[in-house]
């Protein structure tokens, strides 16, 4: 067996990242439906997303250099309101994704754009925009007829951190998470149109290199910004699936496809050697045996690649996996399966995310069952982010049991990484040998301080803190029947 390979590959983990993209740049529900409508729709959207084992949504706030939330730096999302103009009845949209997935014990990654602020030509923005102040901070690419801030202005770079520090600052988000959109796709055959900055700033360094190194420069400021305020929410990268093809580079993939490094200018394993980054999720939305970009030889390569500092997921995309029949001899009728168990041989990959996750809350072509009783069926902790830090949080005391209700004290938080913020329930049968590892034991994970119990057995209460370090186990309770 291959160094980094777990033999196990088809049970499931009790630490598994079990991601889920919910985007909203381009859907027109949030601004057809009311506030009670929308709160309704996104309430049956996570508890969907619950019961097909996701432990983490990654919800878009910022699509397209607006927001789901009330800003002072940015005017409210074209995808929620009309004009800049905040929703009536007023909600915030963001604070309430936050509270009811901590209300189910999920984890609410906040997703960002960096650069995008058009999503089609002659697009109007809102008087309250950045553009209008300074549109010398921005430019139009005619590759695809959209604006995108220049990354090579430092005050740009800065808005960007102020973006994030403000969100991190007011909301108890579990993550900050950008996607693979940094210099845009490239397009038409133009070339992204910042020859007056280069000139002002390139000092005589290779083009592509001083494109990479604008977006290094935002990578670590969103990073030194995160860790200043709250080191414990992680920043997550969810990059183009090929870094670069071993054409190009003997570091590479043995693939064909554009590259992250040459065509976006984003170099996500210097992030990860850095350490600015906590976690990378590589978008491998191709089939099996794609003829350009092997979903098998991009797993294989992407466990190998990356930094072991920085944790490792696999972007699936749900339609993909579920439209095409697994290889001969199997006789799946799809590629799930497949997919999962080879994510799970490898040490290094910890998880894995699915998009959209709109396929998941319809169970498009099954995907949701699947993962409910299969692949999902047991709860799945998140992995720990020990290079946080890996100091357990204290243990949960007088745990006891009146009346049906398992109930346990509290411990003061005091806004370090160390606070009880979540609870596992574990049951065990008077038989079992107390196994902590065996996630079918797990009854729940929960923020509250109590939880109804009607099954007999022994039940124990341990505490996760904000990077998922698991306290050591409470007193034991027993309920005869």
């Amino acid at each position: 067996m291959a160094a980094g390979l777990c033999a196990a590959a088809s049970e499931n983990p009790k630490r598994e990242f079990r991601g889920a993209w919910m985007h909203t740049i381009g859907q027109s529900q949030y601004k057809e439906q009311t506030t009670e409508q929308n709160q309704a729709y996104l309430r049956k959207q996570l508890d969907q997303l619950l019961a097909a084992g996701v432990n983490v949504v990654i919800w878009q706030v910022r699509p397209s250099a607006d927001a789901f939330y009330p800003s002072d730096l940015e005017p409210w999302s074209k995808y929620l309101t009309d004009g800049g103009q905040p929703p009536v009845p007023y909600w915030d949209p963001l604070q309430f994704m936050i509270d009811e997935a901590h209300a189910r014990g999920m984890e609410l990654h906040a997703w960002l754009n960096p650069y995008r602020v058009t999503t089609t030509k002659g697009e109007k923005l809102p008087k309250n925009h950045l553009y209008h102040k300074h549109p010398e901070r921005f430019v139009k690419y005619e590759g695809d007829g959209k604006m995108y801030f220049d990354p090579a202005l430092s005050e740009n770079r800065q808005f960007i951190a102020d973006v994030v520090k403000d969100i991190v600052t007011r909301y108890d988000v579990d993550g900050i998470h950008m996607d693979d959109y940094f210099y845009p796709y490239p397009a038409g055959g133009k070339d992204f149109p910042d020859s007056k900055s280069y000139a002002k700033y390139g000092k005589g360094m290779n083009k592509a290199d001083w494109r990479r190194q604008n977006v290094d420069q935002l990578i670590e400021l969103v990073h030194k910004t995160i860790r200043a305020r709250k080191p414990w929410v992680r920043f997550g990268i969810s990059p183009f699936g090929i870094w670069r093809n071993k054409s190009t580079d003997p570091r590479g993939s043995d693939t064909n496809g554009l590259q992250n490094y040459d065509d976006l200018y984003a170099d996500v394993l210097l992030w990860a050697e850095k350490g600015w980054i906590d976690y990378l999720v590589p978008q491998l939305y191709w089939e099996l045996e794609h003829k350009r970009a092997s979903y098998l030889v991009l797993v294989d390569w992407w466990a190998k690649a990356v930094d072991p500092k920085c944790q490792v997921y696999i972007g699936q995309s749900v339609e993909k996996t579920m439209e095409l029949p697994d290889l001969a001899p199997s006789k799946e009728p799809n590629q799930l399966k497949h997919k999962v168990d080879l994510t799970r041989q490898w040490e290094s990959i910890q998880g894995n995310c699915w998009w959209p996750a709109y396929s998941l809350t319809r169970d498009s072509k099954g995907s949701a069952t699947a993962l409910k009783n299969s692949y999902q069926a047991t709860p799945a902790l998140v992995p720990a982010y020990t290079g946080i830090s890996n100091d357990k949080p204290k243990a949960v005391k007088k745990v006891r049991l009146k009346d049906n209700i398992l109930s346990w004290s509290v411990v003061e938080n005091k806004g370090k990484a160390t606070d009880q913020v979540k609870f596992v329930v574990y049951r065990f049968d008077d038989a079992s040998d107390r196994n902590f590892e065996n996630p079918a034991n797990i009854m729940a994970v929960t923020t509250d301080h109590s939880l109804e119990v009607s099954l007999p057995g022994t039940y124990v209460v341990t505490a996760l803190d904000r990077v998922n370090n698991e306290s050591s186990p409470s007193n034991e309770v027993r309920k005869k029947n």
